[in-house]
């Protein structure tokens, strides 16, 4: 009796022990601006474009959560209700027009339900209707470039910091030299290409996934809702250093943006080069054709 009881405690312990983890688990991912171990959610949305996706992804995992535990059910029936031993003599029905309809056309159904808001979706990520600001982005191998045209023009690569240079408190293969900073619920327009090969500028919270092409300008736009620091990575193989190419977005109130980008203005301040000088000449140049 004594031993029952024991086996009991331990195992609603062992119960109580595991949904107390899972709730923590679950918790700790929640919060996350950035990736954590074992994590299986989104990350929180930061964004507009972040939000709808959520929202989008909740409704296609319900119903097909839905239509998982409904295909199961009918395979459930089928092996007890339709087995050998339930029915000794096997069935000569070979066809049944009206249910062959009904299954066909219900998951056309669905599919043109899903396409009104993903339709919706793609059409509000494309680009910005009032931008604030822009923001170019140049993906090299293996580190970023940004530029601020809107704000004098400069500009700044962004490199990861080395493991052997990592300060207390950085993330590894997540922080970076200089940090793009945005201001918070600013409607940014962003616009991504690259100088060698096709690589991709992603942050999650922000729901941005963006090719950055050689010789093209990929459009794209962020606001951001909440401050704080965000990261992300390039998610396209671009050559052997593609896992040390991490994007880090500070996101700033609009007067310490301002007060940054006083600060930034002289920090990279590019040297203009010499003026070219243009020189005339009489005598046009004909090219030769060999």
């Amino acid at each position: 009796m004594q031993n029952s009881r024991r086996i009991i405690l331990r195992y609603k312990s062992g119960v109580a022990f595991l949904i107390t983890a899972f709730a923590a688990f679950m918790a700790s991912g929640a919060t996350a601006a950035e990736p954590k171990p074992w994590q299986m959610n989104f990350q929180p949305a930061a964004t507009p474009v972040m939000e709808k996706i959520t929202e989008f992804h909740n409704l296609l995992l319900t119903v097909e959560v839905g239509i998982v535990i409904f295909v199961l059910a009918l395979m459930l029936i089928i092996i007890f209700k339709f087995n050998a031993k339930s029915n000794p003599e096997p069935s000569k029905v070979t066809h049944n027009t009206p249910l062959e309809v009904i299954w066909t056309v219900i998951p056309i159904v669905i599919l043109i339900i899903f396409s009104v808001p993903s339709m919706k979706l793609l059409f509000f990520m494309d680009k910005a209707q009032n931008p604030e600001m822009t923001l170019k982005i140049v993906g090299h191998q293996w580190y970023w470039s940004y530029q601020y045209p809107d704000h004098g023009g400069f500009e700044f690569d962004s490199n990861m910091i080395p493991d052997e240079e990592i300060k207390p408190g950085q993330r590894r293969l997540l922080d970076v030299d200089n940090q793009v900073v945005l201001p918070v619920n600013t409607e940014v327009r962003l616009l991504m290409t690259s100088e060698d090969v096709i690589h991709n500028w992603a942050i999650p919270a922000f729901g941005v996934k963006l090719d950055t092409v050689p010789g093209r300008t990929n459009e794209t736009w962020v606001k951001v809702t909440k401050p704080g620091t965000y990261y992300g990575q390039c998610s396209e193989l671009c050559g052997v250093n593609h896992g040390f190419m991490p994007v880090a977005v500070k996101v700033v109130s609009k007067d310490e943006f301002k007060q940054w980008v006083a600060k930034a203005k002289k920090e990279f301040a590019k040297v203009k080069a010499a003026p070219v000088k243009v020189v005339e000449m009489n005598t046009p140049v004909q090219a030769k054709v060999r």
